[in-house]
Order: structure tokens, then C-alpha cells, then sequence
């Protein structure tokens, strides 16, 4: 009878570690693929009312935080709509990406930076709201060639 035991409890061992081998990748893959759980908050339509204004550039010495809060501005309509990948919602209880900018969180933070430069340059090249988010969910944002923001952007 202790041999019978001691076969099913290391069968239902087995059992338990093949499960876990095989549905932890699973997991971890369904999680790293942009699940809802994993994307920080943003707006889903476009805003009814004003939106903040954004922290003005000449608060800030360096040039490249300048640059990335005049972009800001002129896109606040599409920031609004984009979630932020420091995870600032979490942290801060930041709504969107616009509150990175509407605050100096943005000035001290690469990824909202590049974000902000991102869906500007794609709003550039016609993209809304909606498929600008799913370029940033895809981590194209992580692209974003920051050299190009080295010197002052032109006045618009």
C-alpha cells in the first residue's frame, strides 16, 4: 500500500510540474504580448473638454527636455490617448502619457520623452491616435533617434 502511495503522489507530482513547465512560458508570453493587464492607462477617446497645458520648455536647461515638451504641446490631443511604458500610472497616478508633460516627470524620464517624440513624428506622417497606441505598445517608441532633438526644434 506505501509503494502505491508513494507511485500516485510522485504521479501527481508530475503531473503538477508538467503543467506548470508548460503553461509559465504561456504566461509569460501572453503577458509580454500586451495584454490588458500590461498596458498602463491611457484614454480610449479622444478628449471632451481642454486639456491641461504642458510644463513650458523654459523650465528646463537641456536642450533635448525643451525639445520634448514643445512636441508635447502640439500633440497634448494624442498624448492624451497613450499609455506611458514607465509605468508612471502605477507609480504616480498618471492617466496618459499628457500627464508626464502637464508635470516635469516627462524632463526625468527617457521613456516618456521618446514616447512623446514618437507620436509626435508619427502624427507627422498621418497616424492617429489608435494606431500611434498600437505602435507604442509594439515598443516602437524604443526607436526614436534622440540625437535629432540635440539642437532647438523650429518654432511653429
Amino acid at each position: 500500500m506505501r509503494t502505491k502511495n508513494m507511485v500516485f503522489c510522485g504521479s501527481v507530482l508530475c503531473v503538477a510540474w508538467l503543467s506548470l513547465a508548460i503553461a509559465a512560458p504561456r504566461a509569460i508570453s501572453h503577458f509580454a504580448q500586451g495584454t490588458e493587464e500590461a498596458i498602463p492607462a491611457f484614454h480610449n477617446e479622444p478628449p471632451q473638454g481642454p486639456l491641461p497645458g504642458t510644463v513650458s520648455p523654459t523650465e528646463f536647461s537641456d536642450v533635448v527636455v525643451q525639445n520634448a515638451y514643445i512636441l508635447a504641446a502640439r500633440v497634448k490631443r494624442i498624448l492624451y490617448q497613450q499609455p506611458c511604458y514607465c509605468h508612471c500610472d502605477r507609480s504616480q497616478g498618471h492617466k496618459s502619457l499628457l500627464d508626464c508633460f502637464a508635470s516635469k516627470h516627462g524632463a526625468e524620464c527617457g521613456v516618456c520623452m521618446r514616447e512623446a517624440i514618437y507620436s509626435y513624428e508619427q502624427s507627422r506622417h498621418g497616424k492617429n491616435a489608435a494606431q500611434i497606441r498600437a505602435g507604442i505598445e509594439r515598443g516602437e517608441w524604443q526607436q526614436v533617434d534622440m540625437t535629432k532633438y540635440q539642437t532647438p526644434v523650429a518654432a511653429k
